[in-house]
């Protein structure tokens, strides 16, 4: 991928096989990367991104203000969230199997005594991927019946730079894990933002015309998720 300058902008361009230009700012330092037509020539492509100067800086601005949680520890006392609610980690050392139970504002972790920082991360992930699919399987029907669609697999995983994606050519879908942690209207809008690009591929008038119609209230949505504290190595959409 090769890498262009424009004063004090720096960006990644990746020629594609599109109709149209893509501007997107990465989190968490704001990176700029360009998608463009492979027809399209480099004094067209930086004159369009010239054009967006002001909209890249204001985004890059706004993932330097969002706040961040602090490296995890996995110790009793530090804070976690579990469907946009804050909870205090309470880590519990016994025999037996790992295991999470929530109430009363607390995250409370069983696991064996010695148990690694990793481990108990990787107990508390489980839990946070076993909330999620259970959402999922509970929204995804109603949502493939109300749009038309039907996808033939979805899942949830760790992703670095986007909420969610999707590949329309198998009609798969994945849902970053990150989303147990946010509001429940969150993971419905990226869930519905996903599936909305087995209708439009490409983010146009098209495509915010159906999210419009599905999801009025999308930008209310899409702005609640952004401005929630990011994990520490994380994201944006």
């Amino acid at each position: 991928m090769a890498l262009y300058h424009i004063g004090p902008i720096e960006f990644q361009l990746l020629r594609k096989p599109i109709k149209n230009l893509h501007i997107s700012v990465l989190p968490p330092e704001g990176k700029v990367r360009v998608s463009a037509p492979e027809q399209m020539t480099d004094t067209a492509i930086r004159m369009a991104v010239t054009s967006r100067i002001p909209w890249i800086k204001r985004q890059q601005t706004d993932f330097a203000n969002q706040p961040r949680q602090s490296d995890r520890e996995m110790v009793s006392g530090e804070c976690h969230y579990l469907w946009g609610q804050r909870y205090r980690l309470d880590v519990v050392e016994r025999p037996g199997r790992h295991e999470i139970k929530v109430g009363r504002g607390k995250i409370h972790l069983y696991v064996k005594p010695g148990t690694s920082i990793e481990n108990k991360a990787l107990v508390l992930a489980q839990y946070h991927r076993a909330e999620m699919k259970s959402r999922i399987m509970s929204l995804i029907s109603e949502w493939q019946d109300a749009l038309g669609v039907s996808v033939t697999a979805w899942g949830v995983k760790k992703m670095k730079t986007k909420w969610g994606s999707c590949n329309t050519q198998a009609k798969r879908i994945w849902l970053n894990l990150e989303l147990a942690k946010k509001p429940p209207e969150c993971l419905e809008y990226i869930l519905i933002h996903e599936l909305v690009h087995l209708l439009e591929r490409n983010h146009n008038e098209r495509f915010r015309a159906h999210m419009e119609k599905y999801l009025p209230d999308w930008r209310e949505r899409r702005d609640l998720l952004n401005k929630m504290p990011l994990a520490f190595e994380n994201w944006a959409y």
